[in-house]
C-alpha cells in the first residue's frame, strides 16, 4: 500500500527550552527583583510595590531568612521565580506552605516552567512536613486559574474574605512602643 505524505498540520508547539529550576542564590537578587516588578506590571499592581530590592535580599538570604525562593534559569538569565514561606493552620493543626509569588516571563510560558517552579515549592513543602500549599489568584486572571486547575488545584471554600492591616493601621491599633496591651473591655470582638 502506498501512502500519501501527510498534509502539513498545525504548527507544533516548540520544544521546551532547557530550563533549570533551583533554589535562589544571593547573586540572583537583581534578576529576582526585575521579575517581581514584571509580576506587578502583569497584575496591574505597580503602585503597590513599596519595598526595596535590598530588603528582599535580607529577607531571603539574611541570617534568619523569612521566605524561600525557587528560580527558573535559562542560559544565563532567570525566566521565572516562586516566593514562599511557612504558615500554620490552627483549625487543622497542620503546617502548610504559602506561595506568595509565582511568575514566569510571558515569552517563556507554555514550556512547563511554571509547573516546574510549583513542583519545586511542593517538594520543599513536603520535605518540611507541610500538608498543604496555598495561594491567592486574582479573579480576572483566567489563564492562571486554568493553569492551576489543570494541575489539580481547587479554590478554597468556606466563604472566607481576605482582610489585612497595613503598617500605619497596625501602629494605630498597637499604640506607642512599650504601651500596655489592648483594652480587652471593648465589645468590638
Amino acid at each position: 500500500m502506498i501512502r500519501e505524505p501527510a498534509a502539513p498540520g498545525p504548527a507544533a508547539r516548540p520544544e521546551p527550552a532547557p530550563c533549570e529550576v533551583r533554589p535562589a542564590r544571593p547573586d540572583d537578587l537583581p534578576q529576582i527583583w526585575e521579575l517581581l516588578l514584571g509580576l506587578a506590571a502583569y497584575e496591574k499592581l505597580e503602585r503597590e510595590v513599596a519595598g526595596r530590592e535590598e530588603q528582599l535580599g535580607r529577607d531571603l538570604f539574611g541570617p534568619r531568612p523569612l521566605l524561600g525562593c525557587m528560580v527558573a534559569q535559562s542560559g544565563e538569565r532567570l525566566v521565572g521565580y516562586a516566593l514562599f514561606y511557612p504558615v500554620y493552620s490552627s483549625f487543622r493543626t497542620m503546617p502548610a506552605m504559602w506561595l506568595e509569588d509565582l511568575f514566569v516571563e510571558p515569552k517563556e510560558r507554555g514550556r512547563g516552567t511554571g509547573r516546574a517552579l510549583l513542583a519545586g515549592v511542593a517538594r520543599i513543602a513536603l520535605e518540611r512536613g507541610c500538608r498543604a500549599l496555598d495561594w491567592l489568584v486574582l479573579d480576572w486572571n483566567r489563564t492562571s486559574i486554568a493553569f492551576y486547575e489543570r494541575l489539580g488545584a481547587r479554590p478554597a471554600d468556606g466563604g472566607w474574605l481576605e482582610y489585612g492591616l497595613d503598617q500605619k493601621t497596625m501602629q494605630a491599633i498597637a499604640g506607642p512602643p512599650g504601651a500596655a496591651g489592648p483594652d480587652t473591655t471593648s465589645r468590638d470582638t
